[in-house]
């Protein structure tokens, strides 16, 4: 059974993440000429601040330095959190997103942006957003009926706290 550079990658560093309380969300390696950038992307219910991305950041580092997982060549080891504008994949992505605006693309067609209020087994409880000055409605829906779902950036939106003030 053969298998990715990638996948050989997330085996040898998941556990090492992991033990950082972390969720290593992804792996990529960029070959750009002769030079070579591992980027892995981690995260955690509770985010993850810098000086825990510098711990794990470390701890990759050796374990890589005591492989020969990425081979002979040098190569730059860049270890961050997924950004603001995240692609939501896994269950626990929706549930991190609790609150925040996402804009859905759906398996039979067309586009949503709603706030998740709720996320469980099945799907999303969502608060759509009215429009000219019509009042949010509420929808369900299922996982199986999205396609692609990305958290979005909101710049003037009032922190609950501020609101119940």
């Amino acid at each position: 059974m053969s298998t990715t550079q990638s996948e050989r990658l997330r085996a040898l560093l998941e556990p090492l993440v992991s033990s950082q309380g972390l969720d290593l969300e992804e792996i990529e390696v960029d070959s750009v000429g002769r030079k070579r950038v591992l980027r892995v992307v981690v995260d955690s219910d509770t985010g993850a601040d810098l000086d825990r991305i510098a711990d794990v950041s470390r701890a990759l580092s050796a374990k890589l330095d005591e492989t020969d997982a990425m081979g002979e060549g040098e190569y730059t080891l860049e270890v961050g959190t997924p950004g603001a504008e995240r692609v939501l994949k896994e269950h626990r992505h929706y549930v991190r997103a609790v609150d925040r605006l996402v804009k859905f693309e759906l398996v039979e067609g067309g586009e949503l942006v709603a706030r998740i209020l709720e996320v469980d087994d099945d799907g999303l409880d969502l608060e759509v957003p009215g429009v000219k000055g019509r009042k949010a409605t509420s929808r369900r829906l299922a996982f199986p009926e999205i396609e692609k779902a990305r958290v979005q950036v909101e710049f003037n939106r009032k922190d609950k706290k501020e609101e119940e003030a």
